[in-house]
């Protein structure tokens, strides 16, 4: 591996999604965005909902929706472990918009805590890929 270069993997439950040598990777953290270079220090982050961007001669190369999960950063790697990981290109606004609507009115009528915490956490989920598709950057 070339010394400007960090390997990146990105693995759902389901299969690995993205193996690939990158310049740079953009993990969004529990704690905020952070950007992976060659020689970054070694560190363990919990993963937000948000978008994972690989980046090679300065340009966007891939953009994936996460929702959540664990990063770990070597020197030369990062290794990102999704609870759930999609192309951003293949997130449908009507279906999210839907889901976020049905999770909202889940959260009104349902009195059970552990019913209205899934809930919360599958409206952050829509909200965070409707942010997504949003932003300027991931356009």
């Amino acid at each position: 591996m070339s010394e400007s270069k960090v390997k990146f993997e990105l693995v759902s439950p389901e299969r690995l999604v993205l193996s690939e040598e990158v310049n740079m990777v953009v993990v969004p953290g529990s704690e905020g965005d952070f950007g992976v270079l060659p020689g970054h220090s070694p560190m363990i982050s919990s993963v937000r909902p948000g978008v994972i961007n690989t980046y090679v001669e300065g340009t966007i190369t891939t953009k994936i929706f996460v929702a959540g999960g664990f990063s770990e950063v070597t020197g030369d790697r990062c290794t990102v472990l999704a609870e759930i990981a999609l192309p951003v290109d293949e997130i449908d606004r009507t279906l999210v918009e839907t889901e976020l609507k049905e999770c909202l009115e889940e959260i009104d009528r349902n009195n059970e805590p552990s019913d209205q915490k899934t809930a919360k956490t599958n409206a952050e989920i829509a909200r965070a890929k409707l942010k997504a598709l949003d932003s300027p950057v991931y356009q």
